[in-house]
């Protein structure tokens, strides 16, 4: 926690909160415009040396006006840390790439405008990575549905690949899929009663 108050002091501008979560993990909040300057500051200060983009991930909270958060991973070999960055934004402002400061954030910051749909201004290559070509939406949206859009198959007749609009053949429906070898009885609920009435019964 030292360390994130240090970072904070360093960084007033864009540092918005520091806090510790769930495995004495810390994380620092900053503004969206201070992606690069931060993650500059933290891969080449002295007391940092977070050298190593170990990943780049997103999470889509949709009650939020801000629906996203960038989600940057940080390891310092020199002194075996870590740290967790987070931005946010909303579907339609960008944040600026972090490829000039990290060359490891180019198909990363692909992936998460695969899924999420958020931008990234100065990518240098910013295209799909995941899906596939033509792909309409971003699947990792809390609201694309389950089923997709389109469905992708071949066709007999045509002798071709062919997209197609999805049609299903019944409405979705909730199955039980219980297990009928009663694996844990005392924690289930059977059709004949608890386990203690099947064992009067005998």
């Amino acid at each position: 926690m030292d360390f994130g108050l240090y970072v904070a002091e360093c960084m007033p501008k864009y540092v918005q909160k520091v806090q510790i979560v769930t495995g004495n993990e810390l994380e620092v909040l900053i503004a969206p415009d201070g992606i690069v300057p931060v993650l500059q500051f933290l891969k080449d200060h002295h007391q940092c040396q977070f050298a190593s983009l170990a990943d780049i991930g997103a999470m889509d909270v949709p009650s939020r006006e801000n629906r996203f958060e960038v989600i940057y991973n940080l390891l310092s070999l020199r002194f075996n840390s870590r740290i967790r960055v987070k931005s946010y934004t909303d579907e339609l402002t960008p944040v600026d790439s972090s490829y000039e400061v990290f060359k490891a954030a180019d198909w990363y910051e692909r992936e998460v405008w695969d899924m999420y749909g958020v931008f990234f201004a100065n990518h240098p290559d910013l295209r799909r990575i995941l899906t596939d070509y033509g792909f309409e939406g971003h699947p990792f949206r809390k609201d694309f549905p389950l089923t997709g859009y389109v469905e992708v198959r071949y066709d007999d007749e045509a002798k071709r690949v062919v997209v197609e609009p999805v049609e299903l053949a019944q409405e979705f429906r909730k199955f039980d899929l219980s297990s009928p070898w009663e694996t844990f009885p005392n924690f289930r609920a059977v059709s004949a009663g608890t386990e203690e009435d099947k064992t009067k019964a005998t």
